[in-house]
């Protein structure tokens, strides 16, 4: 154990050494594209990152990696975020996820509609392709420590509020408990990746947005139910497992993830949960629960994503995509940019930053990348999540091989496939007529207006 003592007051912090299993990566140098903010002399540039998830873990080590002094604050370490736990094989990659930490590969998903219409969602995966699943209490402590290993400090510590300074030059005082007692901490960069119900976001006015409910059960299963679920993951519809989203059987370790989500009727999540637990009921018989798990989830971005020198990323962004509720990739890249960001903006350190510096190169950034990606799914799941019908065409569109080929390089790659101009086409007429085998044409074909459409791409 070591201690340290932070340049701008008299608190002494433990924290751990480096850990030996990860090789620490080169100091991040990169000059800014332009600033007139003063220079730092005698000490670096210090950053709190309020929430230890993957997107604090990510911002902390992409911090300390470029030479920012940085505080990583995380309440409840052991603790699990109830979460379906996939992830694209591309952030194995990107942000060097060990294979061990993987639980199950998946090669198989089934998309069961609400007259039980099932289709293999999988048939276009080449044999190297697959989406991990892993457990968030595994991978979250895993890109802890990992960021610590850079030198970040790790503060176990619940984070009560943020006092937000009244002149530029001050610091932000971070005030949190440790064993009951109070304490604080000066900084003059704070990054908010405390989740949907975040406390830095309320510090700064960033502003409400609606929030989902996820709802899940880990349940282990006999040796003989659990080898059906090897590597498969199963996705349901319909309104008695969601007005509004889909639940899921997700396999782990040892277990399954069996669980839902909605955002219009968070009164009734046990209901709905209790329609999944029947819907699947012959597949789970004789099954164990043994946790219950139940999270907010953020349905869209906030109106206020960078304020002063704070920054907000992940959930307490709003990065969760409508449609997939995909959140674990978009809550790294987003730390991980943000981190960067602030690097590059102070010259590892050497210079402060303002709030023009955080919209020029994080958010500015992270807009031109993934807007459009994040508006497009909020299309489709207006379109398709909006009734039983609109379910049942959602499903027969997903038999098509070429749906099927363009949505996983689109989802494992994270960047838009390269499609054909004539199967385009008639993916588009096969979506039409979907919907008018299910008789939508008249409500749900109105998302495809030029004015609708126009407020998307706008």
């Amino acid at each position: 154990m070591a201690a340290i003592t932070h340049p701008l007051h008299s608190l002494t912090l433990t924290f751990k050494t480096p850990n030996p299993r990860f090789t620490p990566l080169p100091k991040l140098t990169i000059s800014a594209t332009s600033t007139s903010n003063r220079h730092i002399s005698g000490r670096k540039l210090t950053a709190a990152v309020i929430g230890g998830g993957p997107a604090g873990s990510s911002a902390a080590e992409a911090l300390a990696s470029g030479g920012i002094e940085t505080y990583l604050f995380e309440r409840s370490p052991s603790g699990a975020k109830p979460c379906g736990g996939a992830i694209p094989l591309c952030m194995l990659e990107e942000f060097s996820i060990p294979p061990d930490l993987i639980d199950r590969k998946v090669t198989h998903m089934k998309i069961i509609s609400p007259s039980n219409l099932t289709v293999d969602f999988g048939k276009t995966l080449k044999p190297n392709e697959y989406i991990s699943m892993l457990r968030r209490e595994v991978l979250d402590s895993y890109l802890r420590s990992r960021a610590e290993s850079k030198g970040v400090t790790l503060v176990k510590a619940l984070v009560t509020n943020l006092d937000v300074p009244f002149q530029p030059n001050q610091p932000y005082i971070v005030n949190y408990t440790v064993n009951n007692r109070m304490k604080y901490l000066p900084v003059d960069v704070v990054v908010g990746a405390d989740g949907a119900n975040s406390r830095v976001a309320k510090a700064i006015g960033a502003g409400d947005y609606a929030c989902a409910i996820a709802f899940q059960e880990r349940i282990k299963l006999p040796d003989d139910k659990m080898e059906y679920y090897e590597n498969l993951a199963e996705m349901y519809v319909g309104n008695d497992v969601s007005p509004d989203f889909y639940a899921w059987v997700f396999p782990k370790c040892d277990h399954v993830a069996v669980g839902t989500g909605t955002v219009s009727s968070k009164q009734y999540i046990k209901q709905y949960q209790q329609g999944v637990r029947s819907r699947v009921h012959p597949k789970i018989a004789g099954g164990k629960v043994i946790k219950v798990e139940a999270h907010p989830i953020p349905e869209h971005p906030r109106p206020v994503r960078v304020r002063g020198r704070v920054a907000l990323v992940g959930d307490a962004a709003g990065y969760v995509t409508k449609c997939s509720g995909e959140g674990i990739y978009f809550a790294a890249k987003s730390g991980r940019m943000c981190g960067e960001a602030i690097v590059k903006a102070s010259e590892g350190g050497h210079r402060m930053i303002d709030e023009s510096d955080l919209k020029r190169e994080y958010l500015k950034e992270w807009d031109s990348r993934y807007k459009m990606t994040f508006r497009f799914l909020d299309l489709l799941q207006h379109v398709f999540y909006g009734s039983n019908a609109a379910r049942e065409a959602l499903v027969e569109l997903c038999g098509d091989e070429y749906v099927q080929r363009m949505t996983f390089e689109s989802y494992l790659y994270k960047k838009l496939a390269k499609g054909n101009s004539w199967e385009d086409f008639k993916m588009v007429s096969n979506t039409i007529g979907s919907l008018i085998r299910c008789k939508l044409v008249g409500k749900q074909m109105e998302a495809f207006d030029p004015n609708v459409l126009a407020k998307v791409v706008g």
